[in-house]
């Protein structure tokens, strides 16, 4: 692999950790914008986009453990776990070309729900709800490695604090990316490269997450959400078009 592209996965696990550990949410949605553009396949992005996402959530996870309700935790988790099984098998049949162009697609509606939409819908954290959202959250991780939005709107609704919520997204994060990086290993798709891309990577993992717990109280949420949302649009666009 060139140095160039080693270069720019490094500098984008950096900020997508960073943008993590502000927000909550956000790495596999930033980091998978460029990933299949330079991994040899679509699925080996994939795989490495969920191990570097262990990485980023471990130590929040970690540390607020304490508010963690594992009765809100388990319904969306188990049915996320059950229904990525499926989709992580499902990417070795799929063209690449065509997932890099449905997950454009996907970048553009979840910039523009998150634009115009976040905030106005309400859902209650009852059971099919909890169901319903794992298993959108489920299909979304296990083709794109992006299984945040579903699951991040209903932590936001069922999570009474924001170290609740927190806790509840970080180690949703960290069970479901290592559950899905087995699943990956299984079928093959975390090789070599991906394993050389992941020590590279790592310590830029680690340096954002420590860079964005000191800006955390500095900088305006809003602000740099809609920055990222933003981002996404115009990534989507470029993977649709190129």
């Amino acid at each position: 692999m060139p140095l160039s592209s080693i270069a720019l996965i490094v500098l984008f696990a950096l900020l997508a950790s960073l943008i993590q550990r502000v927000s909550g949410f956000g790495f596999g949605i930033f980091i998978m914008t460029v990933l299949p553009h330079l991994l040899p396949s679509y699925a080996e992005a994939t795989a490495l986009s969920g191990l570097l996402a262990i990485v980023a959530s471990l130590g929040p996870a970690v540390v607020m453990y304490r508010h963690l309700e594992w009765k809100k935790l388990l319904p969306i988790l188990i049915t996320f776990i059950v229904v990525s099984f499926f989709f992580v098998r499902l990417i070795a049949h799929v063209d690449n070309h065509a997932l890099k162009q449905v997950m454009g697609g996907f970048l553009i509606v979840v910039s523009l729900y998150f634009f115009f939409v976040s905030g106005r819908i309400h859902l209650p954290p009852t059971a099919p709800v909890q169901i319903g959202m794992g298993t959108l959250s489920g299909a979304l991780g296990g083709l794109f490695a992006m299984q945040g939005p579903p699951a991040v709107v209903y932590f936001v609704e069922s999570c009474k604090s924001k170290e609740e919520y927190i806790a509840a997204t970080q180690w949703y994060f960290l069970i479901g990316n290592a559950a899905m990086s087995l699943f990956r290993a299984d079928s093959g798709f975390v090789t070599p490269v991906v394993l050389r891309c992941w020590c590279f990577a790592m310590p830029a993992v680690l340096a954002g997450m420590w860079i964005g717990s000191h800006i955390y109280k500095r900088i305006r949420l809003p602000l740099l959400r809609k920055v990222v949302y933003a981002y996404m649009a115009l990534a989507g666009l470029l993977s649709i078009i190129l």
